[in-house]
């Protein structure tokens, strides 16, 4: 770029050429101006104490102070409020875990804590840092993952609780019956001579319905010459239940049948000497005493004796 200078005091016109190199130089030039200016009135500013630049200086830095303590003041308070809600989830899991184990029949173990000595005094309350509050906010969600896995346990156990209770006959076979032989020896009421009862006797009129004690699968529902119509019910893991001399038979073997469902009526087929259940009880084909199943149920109390 070419600038050409006229004048009158001149006796020629002066060309003068700038060149890019010029123009960068230039600006160098006047940037470094700007900075030095700038550092020279921040030096003077800050050792001849400007009133004007300490009244700036003063004001930025309390604003920034405001905002440090908005800023803590704000954390301190979700942390507070974490802090709450860890401790209203951790008694709510731990009133829920006593109820459940209760349910379940489970005793519950207590949260791991470590020894502490003995300790007291008055109490005086102090507010917590911020390093304190992080550490009881750990502390707690520690807390609060124990009881989830407890709880997970104790929900396992009282389904386990609850599927063992449907697969065990604790149920009244017959309702309003009374109770007739009870298991073990007696005087057989034909032969007249001691004999082994395997079973229990529940008296009733016929056609009094007959229910399944327990969840299961008919193994088979068949006469037999001694026990009349029969039912026999698989519980799993070789425990079954019989039901004898009924006046009719509802179901068909291999039906599944559910706890306190109907299965046939009260009879007198069969060895028997008038209308009555006979109810067994069997582990591995062998006899158990019926009582001892009927009585975890809440019926069997209730039952009449003859």
């Amino acid at each position: 770029m070419q600038i050409i200078l006229v004048s009158r005091h001149l006796k020629a016109a002066r060309t003068i050429t700038i060149m890019p190199r010029h123009v960068v130089i230039s600006l160098f030039v006047f940037l470094a101006l700007v900075f030095s200016t700038s550092a020279l009135f921040s030096w003077l500013s800050v050792h001849l104490r400007l009133p004007l630049v300490e009244d700036l200086l003063l004001s930025l830095q309390l604003q920034e102070s405001k905002k440090t303590k908005d800023y803590l003041d704000n954390n301190l308070q979700l942390m507070a409020t974490r802090l709450g809600e860890l401790q209203g989830r951790v008694l709510q899991l731990d009133a829920l875990g006593d109820r459940i184990s209760g349910l379940a029949g489970v005793k519950r173990e207590s949260a791991p804590q470590g020894a502490k000595p003995g300790q007291g005094g008055p109490y005086l309350p102090a507010p917590m840092s911020p390093r304190e509050l992080q550490a009881e906010i750990d502390r707690l969600a520690g807390d609060v993952e124990w009881h989830s896995g407890d709880l997970a346990y104790l929900e396992f156990k009282l389904l386990e609780k609850r599927v063992k209770d449907r697969l065990l006959p604790t149920i009244l076979p017959v309702k309003d019956a009374a109770l007739g032989s009870v298991f073990g020896y007696r005087t057989d009421p034909i032969a007249g001579l001691r004999a082994m009862h395997e079973g229990l006797d529940f008296s009733a009129e016929i056609g009094t319905p007959v229910v399944v004690a327990a969840d299961g699968v008919v193994l088979s529902a068949t006469y037999h010459p001694e026990y009349g119509n029969l039912i026999d019910v698989d519980h799993g893991d070789g425990l079954t239940s019989r039901y004898a001399h009924l006046s009719r038979v509802d179901v068909k073997a291999g039906a599944l049948v559910k706890r306190g469902e109907r299965i046939g009526a009260v009879g007198t087929t069969g060895r028997s000497t008038g209308a009555h259940l006979h109810f067994e009880v069997r582990m591995l084909g062998v006899a158990q005493n019926p009582a001892h199943f009927l009585k975890q149920g809440d019926e069997f109390a209730q039952v009449k004796r003859r």
